[in-house]
């Protein structure tokens, strides 16, 4: 279980991210519907995401806006990137269109997302208390 101040962080990532997500969706969805395949379009929404994200994410959720963390956070959306088209990739496999595809795909970019930002990029360099 984490600890009362892990607990707060959570719920304002969830907070913070549930505005970032609509408004990376909503660009996401966009480009898919001017014609664009669901890996530009899902890229497209990448680059948005990044430049909104680590402002509000380093700033509200873990408060640790330091220009030197940008690497690891571009580091860590890249990595998220590749999973998220594997992720859609095996929806539409399974006959999703890309639409469901990048819904279905949120949650697990999201856990992952909190985990690898709040112990690799906005962290403190030493363990967060965990109880």
């Amino acid at each position: 279980m984490m600890t009362r101040s892990g607990s707060r962080q959570l719920v304002r990532f969830v907070i913070v991210g549930v505005f970032n997500t609509a408004f990376a969706y909503g660009v996401y969805a966009l480009l898919l519907a001017l014609g664009l395949h669901f890996t530009l379009a899902n890229f497209g929404a990448l680059v948005f995401g990044i430049l909104i994200s680590f402002y509000s994410q380093g700033r509200f959720v873990f408060r640790n806006l330091h220009v030197q963390r940008f690497p690891r956070f571009l580091a860590v959306w890249g990595s998220l990137y590749v999973v998220n088209i594997a992720l859609i990739a095996g929806f539409v496999g399974f006959g999703f269109d890309p639409y469901v595809g990048g819904a279905l795909a949120l949650p697990i970019i999201t856990v992952l997302s909190f985990l690898l930002q709040r112990f690799f990029v906005f962290s403190s360099g030493r363990p967060p208390v965990i109880d």
